[in-house]
């Protein structure tokens, strides 16, 4: 798909709009400029705020869309600068989705803005137009998706690659694809040899610890989740990336649990309902590593995917069982449905034996966050207040929301067992979003700066900021941002 900017023209002409078959106009808050003395298509755009009985300013949030005389279909939108990023994203996706949903084969873009509001706007134009174009799996018989060839922009006047922005959308892409799988298309041995032939496209190196080795290591917390199934195809999957120059070295950790039951303490069908998507946190930090490698971000990574499935069966962990996990720390399990914390455990483990400088960890791990943050927000939590605040500062940069919540060492108590060294979590569901943080605090080895990421905002009813679609690809937009950051400071 070829990005064609229109240089040295300011503003699309009258004559060039109306011959476009499908145009997006960006135009300027009356916050902070006068109100344009004519808009491209002044004629239709005017009619129909009549007909709406809108004011201008008043398409901020809801986009103005007409059909054009000779055919075309247009967008209006009001760019206020003072939105956030997420309403930033949110009102270009509300503008492009009757666009997109005609599957164009090209889109016009005008900047009908002062020219130093240009490229920002521009940038975030073509992330929601990428990221809602793109073909995501679909079962049904018949499958309508056609890529658009070609975006024009007029308003720039300088050519850009937008390499970043590409990335970013491959990464977020991937996330979403592999979330949307069906239980039975994505077990963990298909998953397995998709992310085999992943690193191979990629170049990355590609290490496997199967039940077998992960016996042997001692990784009792993880095999106690694991040797429910049959097949036991479950597997701690390590990938690196090394650039020529890395200025940081940073650990991605993914859950990775391509169905959960439950366990013996079954879910009902309500909740089981969509646990195929309990894998998310993986397919986030696969994602991310895409992004990151994309857009050539001087950084090393080492990524590590617990990749498994919670079922029931003769041999899976039950209540009051006691494992063993890789670090020699006796788990009192209290219930077979916080499986997450348990594969965690052990990969958190792994990963911070390598002492990377800093550990990102996502997963869809507990209801409670989403209680909490309901499913607009994602939760983090860590051991270092500076990288909280970076996250959240993050959050807000890249349109991708997080909320921090607390750390302190008290609330350990809850977890204090009598007969192994931690309990797993406890049967009520008070503050499980922190309970599940200090739990998997106890297994990093080394004094390493750590982010876990509770993705309560993994899948939302009718998309959320940028993204349309109901899975959302959260925490992809937000680590890329974060770890630039990172990187640069």
């Amino acid at each position: 798909m070829s990005i064609k900017i229109i240089q040295n023209q300011k503003d699309i002409t009258e004559s060039q709009a109306s011959k476009q078959s499908y145009i997006l106009f960006i135009l300027p808050s009356l916050a902070s400029n006068p109100r344009p003395k004519s808009v491209p298509l002044h004629a239709e755009f005017e009619a129909r705020l009549k007909r709406r009985k809108l004011k201008y300013d008043e398409i901020t949030k809801s986009p103005l869309v007409a059909d054009l005389p000779g055919g075309g279909l247009a967008s209006w939108m009001v760019l206020d600068e003072s939105l956030s990023t997420f309403e930033r994203h949110t009102v270009l996706r509300k503008a492009l989705k009757p666009l997109l949903e005609e599957n164009p084969e090209n889109l016009t873009i005008s900047l009908c803005l002062k020219q130093e509001q240009r490229q920002q706007a521009l940038e975030a134009a073509l992330f929601v137009t990428l990221v809602n174009n793109a073909d995501l799996p679909s079962r049904k018989k018949k499958h309508t998706y056609k890529p658009l060839k070609t975006i024009h922009v007029f308003g720039l006047d300088t050519a850009h690659d937008f390499a970043d922005i590409r990335a970013l959308v491959a990464g977020n892409t991937l996330t979403r694809s592999l979330t949307m799988l069906p239980p039975n298309v994505l077990t963990p041995g298909i998953y397995r040899e998709k992310i085999k032939t992943l690193a191979k496209d990629q170049g990355w190196q590609h290490e496997e610890f199967d039940m077998k080795k992960l016996r042997k290591l001692g990784a009792g917390a993880f095999v106690a989740v694991a040797q429910g199934s049959e097949p036991e195809d479950a597997a701690i999957v390590h990938l690196s990336y090394s650039p020529k120059i890395a200025k940081k070295n940073i650990a991605l950790i993914g859950k990775g649990i391509c169905f959960d039951t439950g366990g013996h303490n079954l879910k009902p069908a309500r909740y089981m309902n969509g646990m195929h998507e309990d894998m998310n946190g993986s397919a986030v930090a696969l994602g991310l590593m895409l992004a990151l490698t994309g857009a050539k971000i001087p950084v090393k990574i080492d990524c590590w995917l617990a990749i498994a499935q919670n079922h029931i069966g003769p041999k899976a962990y039950k209540q009051n069982d006691v494992v063993t996990a890789l670090n020699g720390t006796t788990i009192e399990i209290v219930h077979t449905d916080a499986e997450g914390r348990m594969v965690l455990a052990d990969t958190l483990t792994m990963a911070s034996r390598l002492k990377p400088d800093l550990m990102m960890e996502f997963a869809t791990l507990t209801g409670s966050m989403t209680v909490a943050l309901g499913d607009r927000y994602s939760g983090v939590l860590g051991n270092s207040p500076e990288l909280l605040c970076k996250a959240m500062g993050a959050g807000a940069a890249s349109g991708e929301r997080v909320n921090a919540f607390p750390f302190d060492a008290d609330y350990d108590e809850d977890l204090d067992s009598k007969i192994a060294d931690i309990k797993q979590c406890t049967l009520d569901s008070e503050a499980d979003h922190v309970l599940a943080a200090r739990f998997l605090h106890k297994f990093i080895e080394h004094d390493i700066p750590w982010l876990h990421v509770d993705l309560s905002s993994s899948n939302r009813k009718g998309g959320l900021g940028a993204v349309a679609s109901d899975v959302t690809g959260f925490g992809v937009a937000f680590g890329l941002h974060l770890i630039k950051e990172i990187v640069s400071g």
